[in-house]
């Protein structure tokens, strides 16, 4: 795999697929964001379109279901990358969800039409949540 991947990426879709074969749009199927690759980094930003607003209207004295609601939109993580064969691996450094940080996020890289690059991951395997993550991402908006 060549490092062609570089520069910035737009979110097109994101499906879950699990095993039972229910599939499942995390954020539903409107989506802003971008995947960026530069030397060695990346950074991933995914989010729910349009995001719900605070009835609070302030950032920090927002209440806890604002928050919470913010939270169950928004994707978001950064670090080192290394590529090897069809796979991309991220060196999860800072990430929304705590416990990614520190880890490795290995995703199977899968070329589609139009310029569009898949970013394909198993979750959970071995439990009755275990599914297929598919991230289609454009150049172009």
């Amino acid at each position: 795999m060549t490092d062609d991947i570089k520069g910035r990426w737009y979110i097109q879709s994101w499906t879950q697929e699990y095993d039972d074969g229910r599939v499942v749009h995390p954020f539903g199927e409107k989506l802003e964001g971008f995947i960026e690759y530069g030397d060695g980094t990346m950074f991933c930003l995914v989010t729910r379109s349009p995001r719900t607003l605070f009835a609070s209207g302030g950032q920090w004295d927002a209440s806890d279901a604002d928050k919470a609601a913010a939270y169950n939109e928004y994707l978001s993580y950064a670090g080192a990358y290394s590529l090897e064969d069809d796979y991309v691996t991220h060196h999860v450094e800072l990430a929304i969800f705590p416990n990614w940080q520190g880890g490795k996020q290995r995703r199977k890289i899968v070329r589609g039409g139009n310029g569009e690059l898949m970013l394909v991951a198993r979750l959970e395997e071995g439990t009755p949540e275990a599914r297929t993550a598919r991230l289609t991402w454009r150049r172009t908006r």
